[in-house]
């Protein structure tokens, strides 16, 4: 059988006004080319669907049974149509985001309500994580895609560039260090270091390379999370470092900010993505979204 969706349309529309004219006005087509449809879908069924006479048309009993099954195949086909036109137009959709703990309590939050501005109707899903998993939760396909620094390789991820950006010491007002416009990492040498555990500090301290340097590294207290470091660092237990994006949060602890130099080291943070699978339209409106505001906050108020 070759049965087209125009065919069942022009039976359903025959059907609810019992008059191929009414029915041709409706479809807006001839009235001659809705009864070629129907002639056509009545060849290919090889069955009768209306019983003609020269006042009035009716289905026929075989019409009147297949009617409800034809009725409910296009409406559900209707439904799909405008299920995919509201994703395209983005008055629909689901967009899930791994990012760090810090990321997440900082940068994305932001971008997320001036996305929400524009595209109320997206729902935005943010997974806060540790910095090691972002990649895997993409890779599994637990979100759509990542954002964090770079971390191991991995030939089904992608990862793009976000940003580009700065270390720099954060410490409580009055501090020692309050006094200097940069802070060397030998001078951050010479004060209890709180820092982080795990790939944040060793890739930091290849980075600094010489032994002068190193020994700023040398931390005094090691923990999982940004927030804690800044906490103990509000209570005066030692100083710390972090990326310039999170001087929000910094500025929430009431903290104060300086550029590490000598040398100057930065980090760069990747939006990660898994090959070969799309984006929906929501998720790639977002990821476009994020790379603009990016490209409009450099510094993120530092």
């Amino acid at each position: 059988m070759n049965i087209t969706l125009k065919q069942l349309r022009a039976f359903i529309a025959v059907s609810r006004t019992g008059s191929f004219t009414l029915a041709a006005e409706s479809l807006f087509i001839t009235q001659s080319a809705l009864s070629g449809l129907i002639k056509e879908l009545e060849q290919a069924l090889g069955l009768r669907l209306f019983d003609r006479s020269t006042r009035r048309i009716q289905l026929s009993e075989v019409g009147r049974n297949i009617y409800p099954l034809i009725d409910k195949i296009l409406d559900d086909l209707d439904g799909v149509l405008d299920e995919v036109s509201k994703l395209k137009a983005l008055r629909k959709g689901l967009v899930r985001i791994a990012a760090p703990q810090l990321m997440a309590s900082t940068l994305l939050p932001e971008v997320i309500a001036a996305y929400g501005v524009a595209h109320p109707e997206i729902e935005i899903r943010l997974v806060d994580c540790a910095v090691e998993s972002v990649v895997s939760r993409v890779f599994s396909g637990e979100v759509d895609f990542g954002v964090g620094p770079e971390r191991d390789s991995n030939s089904e991820i992608t990862a793009t560039t976000l940003f580009e950006l700065p270390f720099v010491a954060v410490f409580p007002p009055g501090h020692a260090l309050a006094g200097q416009h940069e802070v060397s990492w030998a001078d951050l040498a010479e004060h209890p270091l709180i820092t982080l555990q795990g790939q944040f500090t060793e890739r930091l301290a290849v980075d600094l390379g010489s032994a002068p340097r190193s020994r700023a590294l040398e931390p005094h207290t090691s923990v999982a999370f940004m927030s804690t470091a800044l906490s103990m660092v509000n209570a005066g237990l030692g100083v710390t470092i972090c990326i310039t994006y999170a001087a929000s949060l910094v500025r929430l602890y009431r903290l104060e900010m300086r550029p590490l130099v000598d040398p100057q080291v930065t980090r760069r943070f990747y939006v990660f993505t898994r090959n070969n699978r799309s984006l929906s339209p929501a998720a790639q409106s977002f990821r476009d979204f994020l790379f603009r505001y990016v490209a409009e906050h450099a510094g993120f108020g530092e």
